[in-house]
């Protein structure tokens, strides 16, 4: 890897929203991927993809990796064994009839919950997926101006240098805006963006993160 150059893979969740938002957000991240030519990881809810199938399809034909992010977008850590193959595999349904893509072996953990806990990791590489953590938590979930979320997104990324797994979601109203930003200002530090399929390593739990506290990943 050039040391001037460094890799970044942007993951969007692409949920329901548990929090007050607007409509169009996800429409609005995905033009802004589109005018960039970048490429990101799409966590897709199977329920979120029942409901959108044509923004589904969209990620899918615009060369997004897409990826399992659970049916009920429940805590794993609340389900038994046989109720989170359940839920994997309805998500998994939902995502294939709506992409055409299967999402295996791309797994995340609603909110994180279970990514280190060795009964949901064994259950998961049981049905073929793996849980994809982050390093840099935009933290676009808990509000706040669109230059605040630009900004940190900007200092974390560059602080973790290559390889960096970014999370971010498709619900909030400043992420597109702030998606610019970043990408461009990421650009001009050197980095270059790809999925999380062309990393050689991937963050099982956060490392990266900011001083703000919160819960919502």
């Amino acid at each position: 890897m050039d040391p001037g150059r460094f890799r970044v893979a942007l993951t969007i969740d692409a949920e329901f929203p548990d929090r007050p938002t607007e409509p169009g957000v996800m429409v609005r991240i995905l033009d802004v991927l589109a005018e960039a030519s970048v490429p990101a990881t799409v966590f897709i809810q199977g329920r979120w993809a029942e409901a959108e199938p044509a923004l589904a399809r969209r990620i899918a034909a615009e060369g997004h990796l897409v990826a399992n992010h659970s049916h009920h977008h429940a805590r794993m850590t609340l389900l038994t064994a046989a109720g989170i193959v359940r839920d994997v595999r309805a998500a998994e349904r939902a995502i294939l009839a709506a992409t055409g893509r299967n999402p295996q072996p791309w797994f995340r953990c609603p909110f994180g919950a279970g990514a280190q806990d060795r009964r949901i990791v064994d259950r998961l590489d049981s049905i073929g997926y793996v849980d994809v953590g982050w390093h840099v938590d935009g933290r676009d979930w808990a509000g706040g101006s669109t230059a605040r979320l630009e900004g940190r997104l900007v200092r974390l990324t560059v602080a973790h240098g290559d390889g960096a797994v970014v999370l971010l979601h498709g619900w909030p109203r400043a992420t597109p805006v702030a998606l610019g930003g970043t990408i461009r200002r990421l650009r001009d530090r050197g980095a270059t963006f790809v999925r999380i399929d062309a990393l050689d390593s991937l963050p099982g739990r956060r490392v990266v993160r900011d001083t703000i506290a919160g819960t919502h990943p």
